[in-house]
């Protein structure tokens, strides 16, 4: 059953782009199987913070637990606990997971 992950990253006011370039290039998680999609959504309505949503769309909630217990998570993790200082612009995050119950793709015409 196909899931998506959502970390939810609180940014303070203004910084949002320090964070946003970190997911510019494909990174390790890309590689994994059963990896289908990311998506990086910016909020940009919050009068107090900025927002990021980082979704990742898997195969199956098998394939998302071998990567949350990878090497490659454990260091994107690391990196991110150690920017948590006065000066880092992250306010907080939140992982949650979804299975995906309902899914759409484009119509196709028929000529």
């Amino acid at each position: 059953m196909m899931i998506t992950a959502v970390n939810t990253i609180r940014i303070k006011k203004g910084r949002v782009d320090e964070i946003l370039s970190r997911f510019q290039t494909p990174k390790s998680v890309h590689t994994f199987e059963g990896f289908i999609l990311m998506q990086v959504l910016k909020k940009d309505n919050s009068p107090d913070y900025d927002e990021l949503k980082i979704c990742t769309t898997w195969e199956d909630q098998t394939f998302f637990g071998k990567w949350l217990e990878s090497r490659a998570a454990n260091k994107a993790h690391a990196q991110k606990s150690e920017q948590k200082t006065e000066d880092s612009p992250i306010l907080g995050s939140e992982l949650t997971t979804f299975e995906v119950a309902i899914q759409h793709k484009p119509a196709v015409v028929q000529p």
